[in-house]
């Protein structure tokens, strides 16, 4: 029996492989190992493909949330609503800069901020609003720009899972003041190391952040700010370059794989297991996540037919020992209902006919 890994990033990867080789040798011979022409082409791309004018490459996701929310002057004294159900680092970048972790839960339906509950979370001390793209699926962007046009609040999309998502004619990071992005291996557009970079239609907001990135620094050895050093590198900036060009034949292949899934749990009748994202929901399907009642039994179905799986995420933030002690207690049930009972398949460009069928044959005999 084949046995189906979970994500095989060297599989994933080895389309480009010629291409890389000859980016990393151009890379080596420019003598630009930090920022240079491969960087300031990328950032143009990116740009250009998200529909904004202004893309700052930084050094990873987190580091584009914290920047993003320096820029835009969030800090200590602030509140920032966030969902209760996303990977840490969105609840990181908020304690970064000290400001003011607001949770508000998620819908069940897409597990996505729940926009009916956002107003309610609103104080006199709200400044901003990260609404994550979970799994590659937008979340309701124009009522929560709507929210925050209404407060006077900053929104920082965290479209780490979104690269090339499209919600009400836009893509995914520019509908808010500022989108941040994670270029992390495993993503739909991922480099081959850490990498990330926020995106912008406000030039100065894009100024501050290329320089809260650079040591505080825009002049060499003049620093107006406390800065970081946050910077893309020259040779994973060329890497991007090379799968940008490719972004939307992988949201292809991946939708065409999320389909043949959907149809294999849709055509049965079974409470047993459930898709998280419904038909009328657009996705770019970083990640395909089911709803499993017994989530083991159905793990070990999987893996007995071959088919390896993973969890996103078990643990959501408020249940993390770094923030047990102040949000515990607090009740996001549908939250807390994810995180006990999701399942992701393995889902890439690179899984073959006969691999999604196996997949596909294993939730059959599941059902």
């Amino acid at each position: 029996m084949k046995q189906l890994e979970f994500l095989d990033l060297r599989r994933l990867n080895e389309p480009y492989l010629s291409d890389f080789e000859n980016a990393t040798c151009t890379n080596f011979r420019s003598g630009h190992y930090i920022g240079g022409p491969s960087v300031a082409k990328f950032e143009q791309e990116f740009a250009r493909y998200c529909g904004v004018r202004q893309c700052v490459s930084v050094g990873n996701g987190l580091d584009a949330l914290v920047i993003a929310l320096r820029a835009l002057g969030v800090g200590v004294g602030d509140e920032v609503i966030v969902p209760g159900q996303t990977f840490v680092a969105t609840w990181l970048a908020v304690s970064a800069v000290g400001a003011k972790i607001v949770p508000v839960d998620v819908s069940s339906s897409t597990a996505n901020i729940d926009t009916v509950l956002i107003e309610g979370a609103i104080t006199p001390h709200t400044k901003a609003i990260i609404p994550v793209h979970l799994y590659g699926a937008c979340a309701d962007m124009a009522r929560i720009m709507e929210i925050a046009r209404s407060h006077s609040l900053f929104v920082i999309e965290d479209a780490a899972q979104a690269h090339g998502a499209i919600c009400g004619g836009k893509r995914a990071g520019a509908h808010g003041h500022v989108g941040c992005f994670s270029f992390y291996p495993s993503k739909n557009l991922g480099a081959l190391g850490d990498a990330g970079g926020l995106v912008t239609n406000d030039d100065v907001v894009a100024e501050r952040a290329r320089l809260l990135g650079n040591y505080g620094s825009i002049q060499k050895y003049v620093h107006s700010e406390i800065g970081m050093n946050s910077r893309l590198d020259p040779i994973q900036a060329s890497l991007l370059s090379v799968k940008l060009n490719n972004i939307d034949n992988i949201i292809e292949k991946r939708k065409k794989c999320a389909a043949a899934y959907s149809e294999a749990i849709s055509s049965r009748s079974s409470t047993k297991l459930s898709r998280l994202l419904k038909d009328d929901i657009d996705c770019v399907w970083h990640n395909f996540v089911v709803l499993a009642d017994d989530r083991q039994q159905f793990i070990d179905h999987m893996k007995s037919h071959g088919v390896h799986t993973a969890i996103h995420y078990p643990i959501i933030p408020s249940r993390q020992e770094c923030y047990l002690e102040e949000f515990g207690s607090i009740n996001l049930p549908i939250s807390e209902r994810l995180a006990a009972h999701s399942v992701s398949l393995p889902i890439g460009e690179y899984l073959n006919e006969c691999e999604i069928n196996q997949v596909v044959q294993a939730i059959s005999t599941y059902l």
